[in-house]
């Protein structure tokens, strides 16, 4: 009995072990993630409204229900080879951070919202894996709409 006992306890280990480890590969396959270098000092934009005016959809924004997204597990969603665009610059205190969220939208507006919880340490270099999340979400949900963009991340 305890032999079985064993044996189970150690194979759910190694099948634990091995999971995680193709886990990684498969994330770590993709790509390098790009180095992120602390955001320069804080500048407002100027007063007033922007240039272009704001922006107006012609339907309502449909906001999906977010998926949160676990550090080491896979997503259900494939990784989509995105284009290279400039990253957001954070302005946050990273040790008050708990949870983020990001959002990327299709080309019809729809929303498709990521969030993962953090842990000690988690600051900018980590979310690049969370805004890769939800642009891969978007490109697989929404039918591979290669549009796909990131709007924003937020954090609670």
């Amino acid at each position: 009995m305890k032999t079985a006992l064993l044996l189970a306890g150690l194979c759910a280990a190694a099948l634990g072990t091995y999971s995680l480890a193709s886990a990684q590969e498969r994330h770590e396959e993709h790509r390098e993630a790009p180095v992120r270098n602390a955001p320069p000092k804080f500048q407002p934009h100027p007063p007033g409204m922007h240039p272009h005016g704001p922006i107006v959809r012609p339907h309502p924004v449909r906001t999906l229900s977010p998926k949160v997204v676990v550090r080491g597990r896979p997503t259900t969603w494939p990784r989509w080879s995105h284009p290279e665009f400039a990253r957001p610059l954070y302005y946050w205190d990273w040790p008050a951070v708990h949870g983020v969220s990001c959002v990327a939208e299709d080309s019809y507006g729809d929303q498709y919202p990521v969030s993962q919880t953090t842990w000690a340490g988690f600051g900018l270099p980590d979310m690049t894996a969370v805004e890769d999340d939800a642009l891969d979400r978007c490109y697989a949900e929404s039918g591979q709409d290669p549009s796909c963009f990131l709007t924003g991340c937020s954090y609670y």
